[in-house]
């Protein structure tokens, strides 16, 4: 196993590696009892951004940006992955190497459309020069009803504008009213974090500035990565991750937040949304990143996100993989609030109800907490290891905790996690877990606490104080 991961391994051309690297890790991957049991995980090395998120030829399609031989950052490829029901997803192996001029020292996060029949791909090329500068460009592609991708021979937007950095990435591109428009993430050259707005009259350009994107006035940190534009009811929604903002702006308390904001209706003309609402964090839990939604076809708003955070060491680090993905879920607004529930279809992952206090790897909680109560439920590893969830409806509060729920990681950041619902009401919470991943969907979505945890132990049960807890097993599906 590698220990050191200098530059000039992590840029290392695919076909360079021997074999031995990738059955090294599968090797471990064998071994490991920390894999995911209906959650999406890399086959090895790194699973990062989802891409693409898309519905094309009868078929959802998501691309997640891979690097196969090892849990680091290196020359970042598109592993593309298909499936029929959101649930059950088919893994079809690489799909976009860094193999161009435009691409050639990685392909970074993008989104996909349909368009002439086909599915249309807008990604970022890292591409470095001989004194290692970055000259970000975005590149288009398209795949058709064989999967096959050709990517254009010359970029979409060739450079950033005068007046912003390299950092100009993660494209994500829309449709209305017969145009077309990529909304972009980008630096100022004063070190501020902006939203980028080109539009084109066809989907291959050329394309065009607009303006930047007016979505808050407040400061954006150094850095918007992951910006994402849906429309919920013809109200706009921004999930996006601003990276360095100021704590009295939104607080969070991970090393960067994945972050959102409503608007009353948007201003096509100007980019505006009109009365923005304050910024919230999407997710108020500990791992949530770089989530990519868009509006299907059928309706739906539907969102995934990554579950891994920048610059932070994992556990399965050493087992040479790193990092999932959330539930597919559906976003809806209520009372001027952005809900989150995983999509309808992840109930044909229930199997049974589990009579005693033991459960599996994989379970689904249901929990009831009457008004004014203090409860707790914890789920207990054979370790004597414990992620422990505190719900008080008196004051409105659920806490995690999993300061002791196993192997400790980014402790800087603290060990728990707080939100708030209205105090005094009854509280009721979905818990779905699955061996090292937790995903708490609070009153029916109104917040959502996710996070990774990393037992010793390979045994569970459920200990619980106050609280009515239905216990459900959830099928295993990940081979």
């Amino acid at each position: 196993m590698i220990t050191e991961w200098t530059t000039e391994l992590r840029y290392k051309p695919y076909d360079q590696w021997p074999a031995s690297q990738i059955e090294d890790i599968k090797s471990k991957i064998a071994k490991s009892h920390w894999r995911l049991g209906y959650h999406i995980q890399p086959t090895t090395g790194l699973l990062n951004d989802p891409n693409g998120f898309s519905y094309y030829d009868n078929q959802w399609h998501l691309f997640y940006q891979s690097f196969p031989f090892g849990p680091v950052h290196g020359l970042k490829s598109w592993d593309h992955l298909t499936s029929d029901d959101l649930v059950h997803w088919k893994d079809n192996g690489i799909s976009i190497f860094a193999d161009t001029k435009n691409d050639s020292h990685g392909a970074y996060s993008g989104s996909a459309i349909v368009s002439n029949d086909q599915l249309f791909i807008v990604y970022t090329g890292n591409v470095r020069d001989d004194n290692w500068v970055r000259h970000p460009k975005q590149v288009g592609a398209w795949m058709d009803d064989h999967n096959q991708i050709q990517k254009m021979p010359k970029p979409l937007i060739n450079k950033p504008l005068v007046g912003y950095t390299d950092h100009f990435r993660d494209p994500q591109i829309i449709e209305r009213d017969g145009k077309f428009y990529i909304i972009i993430g980008a630096q100022r050259t004063n070190k501020t974090g902006h939203v980028l707005v080109y539009e084109a009259d066809e989907v291959t350009g050329p394309w065009q500035f607009k303006t930047e994107l007016h979505f808050t006035n407040q400061e954006m940190g150094y850095m918007v990565e992951c910006p994402n534009l849906v429309f919920i009811d013809d109200q706009p929604v921004l999930l996006f991750c601003p990276q360095g903002i100021s704590k009295d702006v939104l607080d969070y308390n991970n090393i960067y937040p994945n972050a959102y904001v409503i608007g009353e209706s948007f201003d096509w003309d100007t980019f505006s949304f009109v009365n923005p609402s304050e910024l919230h964090n999407l997710d108020e839990g500990f791992d949530v990143y770089a989530t990519q939604a868009f509006n299907a076809p059928d309706g739906r708003v539907l969102s995934i996100s990554w579950v891994g955070l920048p610059e932070i060491e994992y556990p399965t680090d050493v087992e040479g993989w790193a990092h999932c993905y959330s539930l597919v879920k559906e976003l809806t607004i209520k009372n001027g609030k952005l809900y989150q529930t995983p999509v309808v279809e992840n109930d044909k992952l229930e199997l049974e109800q589990f009579p005693t206090g033991k459960i599996s790897a994989q379970t689904k909680l249901n929990l009831k907490v009457d008004a004014d109560e203090d409860a707790e439920v914890s789920i207990i590893s054979n370790e004597d290891e414990q992620l422990q969830i505190k719900l008080n409806s008196k004051n409105g509060k659920i806490i995690v905790d999993r300061g002791n729920a196993g192997q400790q990681f980014a402790q800087v950041y603290g060990t728990r996690r707080i939100a708030t619902v209205e105090p005094g009401e009854n509280i009721t919470a979905t818990l779905y877990f699955d061996n090292t991943i937790f995903e708490l969907f609070i009153n029916d979505g109104e917040k959502v606490i996710t996070g990774r945890v990393f037992p010793n132990g390979t045994e569970f049960s459920v200990k619980s104080n106050n609280v009515d807890v239905e216990k459900i097993k959830l099928n295993k599906i990940n081979k």
